[in-house]
């Protein structure tokens, strides 16, 4: 009878050593194997070099390796990086090389479509088929990293949770995901060059900062006016403004880190003095820096970019309340790669 194969990298440590001893062999053999799949990023048994051809036999008899494909991948003319990533059912996410003189960042997903339904963002008009395994977000990194040596002959030095996906409800995997990410047993980042964006979950909010965790928290916030982040925004209807500041309050006074909020200016939409006095109102309730975020159209032009114009009334607003505040130029866009625009249009 033939046997089930299961996925290997859903074993611990501890697993894989037992496994070893159950077919009379010597436990660290489970920690060789465990070094080559996630510290090496192996992706066949025959890669294991180190390991006996029996004992390759043995692994290949038993277990899969269900590692991702970079099926495609775009270079843009200011040197941004975009993957078509192929997972092992066929589905296709897509992840982001950006670089710039001093770093290289990885713009990840979390989830194969969104569970959301931001109405300017591409990635939310795909229906969720599921959410990515820790492996694979995992494999995401580790194929930037690759390509940031390769390209810029430098690792990897910042993760941000950016890509397809709502990371917060993907909770278990992103976390797991990170856990590798950060370990000197995989890939040995500092949690502090991670970032999760959110679109704002109060609960789960609540719930990592009772984790303690160690990475920095991004919230899409695009309006502080009720009203109008819920027509943007519809899910957000279910999380109101109040209930999402005070998970924000909760957050900093568990982590003491201050949240970054991404907020993108729209013509006709939050370009006007309200919409800037109600961000500085809400900034001012949470220790936090702003990111002004370049708009990047989806094509049917409901949501256009604001001017310039609108753009440093914000600045100014926002320097005068001594808020940190940044614009963010997006980075890919001739290649569809700059936030909001990831939707698999190749798969």
């Amino acid at each position: 009878m033939q046997i089930e194969k299961k996925d290997i990298r859903a074993l611990s440590k501890e697993q894989l050593r037992n496994f070893f001893v159950t077919n009379a062999d010597k436990p660290f053999r489970g920690n060789q194997v465990y070094e080559w799949l996630w510290s090496k990023g192996a992706y066949t048994f025959e890669e294991m070099t180190n390991l006996s051809k029996a004992t390759r036999v043995l692994l290949e008899s038993h277990f899969v390796i269900n590692h991702i494909k970079v099926d495609q991948m775009q270079r843009s003319s200011d040197g941004t990086v975009k993957n078509a990533v192929r997972l092992h059912d066929g589905l296709v996410v897509e992840s982001v090389l950006i670089p710039t003189k001093t770093r290289t960042t990885a713009c990840v997903s979390s989830q194969v479509g969104c569970s959301l339904d931001c109405n300017f963002c591409a990635t939310a008009r795909l229906k969720r088929m599921r959410n990515l395994n820790a492996d694979e977000i995992y494999d995401q990194v580790l194929a930037i990293d690759k390509e940031s040596k390769l390209y810029y002959n430098r690792p990897l030095s910042n993760i941000v949770f950016m890509g397809m996906g709502e990371p917060l409800m993907n909770y278990n995997n992103l976390i797991s995901a990170i856990d590798r990410i950060t370990s000197p047993e995989g890939l040995g980042m500092s949690p502090k060059r991670i970032t999760v964006s959110t679109s704002g979950i109060p609960k789960m909010i609540r719930k990592m900062a009772d984790e303690d965790v160690k990475f920095k928290l991004a919230v899409s916030l695009h309006s502080a006016i009720e009203e109008v982040r819920n027509s943007i925004m519809p899910f957000s209807v279910s999380f109101s403004l109040i209930e999402l500041k005070d998970s924000l309050n909760y957050w900093y006074l568990k982590t003491k880190s201050k949240i970054t909020y991404e907020y993108v200016i729209w013509k006709n939409i939050n370009d006007n003095q309200q919409a800037i006095d109600a961000l500085v109102k809400f900034c001012k309730q949470v220790p936090c820096k702003v990111n002004l975020i370049e708009y990047n159209p989806i094509d049917d032009g409901a949501f256009q970019q604001a001017s310039e114009e609108a753009i440093q009334k914000y600045i100014v607003a926002l320097e005068l309340h001594n808020i940190v505040v940044k614009v963010r130029r997006s980075r890919g866009k001739d290649i569809d790669a700059a936030c909001g625009q990831l939707a698999n249009k190749e798969a």
